[in-house]
């Protein structure tokens, strides 16, 4: 059965797409911890970060860092933070997260409620 983000890929979910490109998608987290948060994912249903191949993990990484770049130009913030946990979804993706200071990257914390208008200006 087709993770949660494999059905995004495809389009069968709706997204706030970021970017794209043959082998990677990246796309604005519904449920953000800051805004902008970000997931980046291989379209390669993978469940474990550290299974992917050596060429997909780190091309993953290298579109994330463009990702990462383009959203620090977009949303005011000090860095844009990585994390990486596996546990909420079986498809291996990264966190990008706008923040000011580390207590920000708490998943403890609760979630900040943006408009569909707030999302569509971050995407693009």
């Amino acid at each position: 059965m087709a993770t949660i983000f494999t059905k995004i890929i495809n389009g069968d979910i709706p997204s706030y797409k970021i970017a794209e490109d043959e082998n990677c998608y990246a796309f604005l987290d519904i449920n953000p911890l800051k805004a902008g948060h970000t997931l980046v994912v291989p379209k390669n249903e993978t469940d474990y970060l550290f299974d992917l191949n050596n060429e997909s993990y780190q091309h993953l990484f290298s579109f994330a860092k463009k990702v990462a770049i383009a959203l620090k130009a977009k949303v005011a913030c000090k860095r844009i933070a990585v994390v990486v946990l596996g546990f909420e979804v079986p498809h291996a993706h990264i966190h990008l997260i706008p923040i000011d200071n580390e207590s920000e990257i708490d998943f403890s914390n609760p979630r900040v409620k943006l408009t569909k208008e707030e999302m569509k200006g971050i995407a693009t």
